[in-house]
């Protein structure tokens, strides 16, 4: 019976989402669904290893519970400066 409420509840909550931000490159990585935020809080470490090792700088992470994002991975452009001509 308790895991009859457990799926039912399930049906009405967003899944756990583990959401990680970088600087370089200028990111956002979502990872999962998770049923749960105990089970995204285990796989977090292993995704911002890998990171890591890819060479990501200034890794932030969190757990959110969310639909599904649109994308998995969303890459941040920085807006080009405005070039200022310059009269002589």
């Amino acid at each position: 019976m308790k895991n009859f409420f457990s799926s039912l509840f399930g049906l009405f909550s967003n899944p756990s989402w583990v959401k990680i931000t970088t600087a370089e490159p200028n990111c956002i990585y979502y990872f999962g669904p998770f049923d749960t935020q105990r089970e995204a809080a285990q796989a977090k470490a292993g995704y911002i290893e890998d990171l890591q090792q890819e060479g990501a700088q200034q890794i932030q992470s969190m757990i959110e519970q969310i639909a599904e994002p649109k994308e998995l991975t969303i890459e941040i452009e920085m807006p080009i400066a405005s070039s200022v001509m310059m009269t002589a």
